[in-house]
């Protein structure tokens, strides 16, 4: 098993880096807000957080959530224009600084495409490389499930995301960025796992993790090092 050390150098001579979305790049869990926007909050987040605690499969978790809120096609995007999702800070100038290190900076998330792709415009990172679930809608707009085929669709996706971008890209090292169990778990096929704690902490997470961190200035640092 890697020492910090080498979880460090791993890092700052890595090919691509795959963030989760949901209290990671962002401040909150998506699929939290959606739920309080249609008005069945409270049942939802508690749900959220056996979820993210590794004590259900997360297919489990999402098909009971979404089968409570049942969003329609309208109030997603009205969620999306009237509460646009919150940036965690220094995420903006760590994605950047990747990026100008020649660095493919992946979003890997549970949470929603719609809405990721939003994150993913404003961290100027292409929607070719998200990697979230599809929600489903009849024609008129009404909830028809999600797409279960989609890899973060269940536990274990973000593993099997990572070893579909390796085989494409022939990335040697690839990091994972996230604060759920869902995120530790694609470490391996994931070379390095950071755990990130600035939003929410995860018991299961912080214990587990060899690096954990709680503001994304520590991996800028770690970036200037080198």
């Amino acid at each position: 098993m890697a020492s910090l050390m080498e979880l460090k150098e791993i890092f700052r001579s890595a090919d691509a880096v795959c963030f989760d979305v949901d209290s990671t790049v962002i401040r909150e869990e998506g699929i939290d807000e959606l739920a309080k926007f249609c008005g069945v909050g409270d049942a939802v987040a508690e749900m959220t957080r056996r979820a993210m605690g590794g004590t259900v499969t997360f297919k489990a978790a999402l098909t009971a959530r979404l089968g409570l809120i049942r969003p329609s096609y309208e109030q997603v995007q009205k969620l999306i224009s009237d509460n646009p999702p919150q940036l965690t800070p220094g995420i903006r100038e760590l994605v950047s600084r990747l990026h100008q290190r020649g660095v493919q900076v992946f979003l890997v998330s549970g949470g929603f495409q719609s809405i990721v792709e939003h994150v993913a415009l404003q961290l100027n990172i292409p929607t070719a490389n998200v990697f979230a679930n599809r929600l489903k809608f009849y024609f008129n707009g009404e909830y028809a499930g999600f797409d279960e085929t989609q890899p973060t669709a269940e536990s274990g996706g973000k593993g099997k995301v990572i070893t579909h971008l390796k085989e494409q890209f022939h990335f040697k090292k690839v990091v994972m960025i996230g604060d759920g169990a869902t995120d530790m778990e694609a470490c391996p096929p994931g070379d390095c796992f950071i755990g990130f704690g600035g939003n929410v902490v995860r018991k299961q997470v912080k214990e587990k993790a060899k690096w954990y961190i709680t503001h994304f200035d520590e991996l800028l640092k770690e970036l200037e090092e080198r």
